[in-house]
């Protein structure tokens, strides 16, 4: 099920559908609201009869049947709607096959022509429109005092391209959110085991506190072994809640660290995020309680201050027993401070399959308060999207040798320093400067663990593999930046001034492999609205992986560019391949290689 119907002229299904509206329009008049069932045509046994099909007529017969309509069957149904067609430039042939099926050729001058406009007026012309101004995207949201390990891996990469993919649709404001665990009783015992290292906090930095996951373990040891700390950890707590301005400035100092921490790996990824973590929203909590108990909503339930909501068992703690407050009591009123101070239309939670039952508890929460549409897909609105785990090789959780989780920046320094390795094998690099190696082994090594993760369903678990996803060979990043460079390589090799050729040349696709990969150059904004509509980026993958087949094993085999009569047309096909090679690599997070 889509999450959001998007606006999108430059889809080719589109388009066709409002010429196949006509055509349903004047063959069944008086079946009203017939929608055109358009798609594009998959090869079978690697034959393609066609490139897009027409599917109505079998369930219009049904409809029909019996009505005195003069059809004797579904083909009768489709060969009318083929003779209804109005004419269009975008139609080079139909034909009518088994059951009524519409077989639908397009014409080669017009796809040559959308093609030529690509180039002249850029991709963003492709891009579709959403029906809201204000999305924000919650991704990320690492705890501070902890390292950001694998775990956060997923929702980072998911996160940070599905906010690309809103920022290419044009979307008014879009908040890319990071929401920080940076408030909770846990900063009682980092607080109280930072002071007895330093007992000024003015003389906490980055180094004083060194390791966050080794300083966070050791406080956590004392917390568990000594009472008499953990009862200085608990005051810590109230001072710090109280405001009290010492205790105040070691929590920054310790939040402070963490953040140039999480940047460091923000940095690495390319990654956008504005903080915002849960401590700005502790003090508008006891407001929305209010709000939502003076609505009936909240009420007593052994001991502690609770929401029931429809279909769930279990209520949600809006209030623990002791009086104090959680997970919930601070997602209940960030979301009321999203929907009434920031407005946001659309919010987006990106976290792991596992905390699914807890955002449906509260969007149903805020639906019950009348703070959300009862309908789901009216705006405002909330949608969670979930993500399975990083596997190990052993299909258990992704772990060092000794068990621990992996750091993400080590995870990302290794990614790098193979693809460096590699590099360095290769003749080609070896008068490089070594900035370009550098920036080449990120490229390739952040790109392939990227690559790797967006590629599968998110819903999926999948197998962290360094030899897999650093494979130049098969569905990888490394294969795609490959195809990517050669492309370069070949516009270079032709000396040509691009821009000239794009201002006076033409494309003829008279090859059939010409013609396959424009077909699937100008299908580019219908995969990419399917892709968004259904937060799905593994789709855009799948694309730009075919789109790299067809032109490696089909174009660049059978197609000679440089040299040839066609070479300008050739050319411009090239440039239109890159063109949309580096919008997906750009919707990925992904930096393309020039040269390789």
């Amino acid at each position: 099920m889509a999450y959001i119907e998007l606006d999108c002229p430059a889809s080719v299904k589109k388009q066709l559908a409002k010429v196949f509206e006509v055509s349903l329009k004047a063959t069944v008049p008086d079946e009203p609201k017939v929608v055109p069932l358009v798609s594009p045509c998959v090869a079978k046994a690697g034959v393609k009869i066609s490139d897009y099909q027409c599917n109505n007529a079998m369930g219009l017969f049904a409809k029909i049947k019996g009505k005195q309509t003069g059809f004797k069957g579904p083909p009768a149904v489709g060969k009318a709607i083929v003779d209804n067609l109005p004419e269009s430039e975008m139609i080079e042939s139909c034909s009518v096959a088994g059951p009524g099926f519409v077989n639908i050729v397009l014409s080669k001058k017009w796809m040559a022509q959308r093609l030529e406009r690509l180039l002249i007026d850029g991709i963003d012309k492709w891009a579709p429109r959403l029906p809201v101004k204000v999305v924000m995207v919650d991704f990320s949201s690492p705890n501070i005092a902890k390292e950001m390990h694998v775990g956060h891996l997923r929702s980072t990469i998911i996160g940070d391209t599905i906010a690309r993919m809103l920022e290419f649709s044009c979307v008014e404001s879009l908040i890319r959110r990071n929401h920080l665990g940076d408030w909770g009783t846990q900063f009682g015992m980092l607080i109280a085991h930072l002071f007895d290292l330093y007992p000024n906090p003015d003389d906490v930095n980055e180094t004083a506190i060194g390791d966050l996951q080794a300083f966070y373990k050791a406080s956590k040891v004392r917390f568990d072994n000594e009472p008499e700390f953990k009862l200085r950890a608990q005051q810590s707590v109230v001072r710090l809640q109280s405001g009290e301005e010492k205790y105040r400035k070691a929590w920054e100092r310790i939040c402070d660290v963490s953040k140039a921490e999480f940047e460091k790996v923000y940095k690495r990824l390319r990654v956008r995020l504005e903080a915002m973590g849960e401590s700005c929203f502790n003090d508008l909590i006891p407001e929305v309680l209010e709000k939502l108990d003076k609505l009936g909503l909240v009420e007593e339930n052994d001991g502690a201050r609770v929401i029931f909501v429809e279909g769930v068992n279990i209520p949600i703690i809006a209030v623990k027993r002791d009086g104090g407050y959680n997970y919930s009591s601070t997602d209940l009123a960030s979301l009321w401070y999203r929907l009434n101070v920031e407005k946001v239309e659309w919010n987006i939670y990106i976290t792991d399959v596992g905390q699914w039952q807890h955002f449906d508890m509260l969007f149903k929460a805020y639906r019950r308060a009348g703070w959300l549409p009862k309908d789901e897909n009216e705006f405002p609105k909330c949608t969670h999207i979930g993500f399975g785990l990083v596997l190990g090789e052993d299909g258990k959780r992704f772990r060092t040798r000794s068990s621990e989780t992996v750091r993400l920046v080590d995870l990302l320094d290794e990614a790098k320093n193979r693809s460096k390795a590699a590099l360095l094998e290769r003749d080609a690099v070896k008068d490089w400067p070594e900035e370009e190696i550098e920036k080449t082994a990120e490229a390739i090594g952040y790109g392939a663990v990227k690559y790797a993760d967006l590629k599968n369903n998110r819903l999926t678990n999948y197998t962290f593999n360094f030899d897999q996803m650093l494979n130049d060979k098969g569905n990888t990043a490394v294969y795609l930046q490959y195809a990517h460079a050669r492309i370069c390589s070949i516009m270079r090799k032709s000396g040509k001034d691009i821009e000239e050729i794009k201002r006076n040349g033409n494309i003829v696709l008279e090859h059939e492999d010409e013609r396959a990969l424009g077909l699937h150059l100008i299908q580019f904004p219908e995969v990419f609205e399917e892709s968004l509509s259904n937060l799905l980026p593994n789709v855009l993958c799948e694309y730009l992986y075919n789109l790299t087949e067809i032109f490696t094993k089909k174009f660049y085999t059978n197609c000679q560019v440089v040299g040839s009569p066609e070479e300008t047309s050739r050319l411009l096909l090239c440039e239109a391949t890159l063109t949309v090679m580096r919008k997906c690599f750009d919707l990925l997070g992904i930096v393309p290689v020039h040269r390789i």
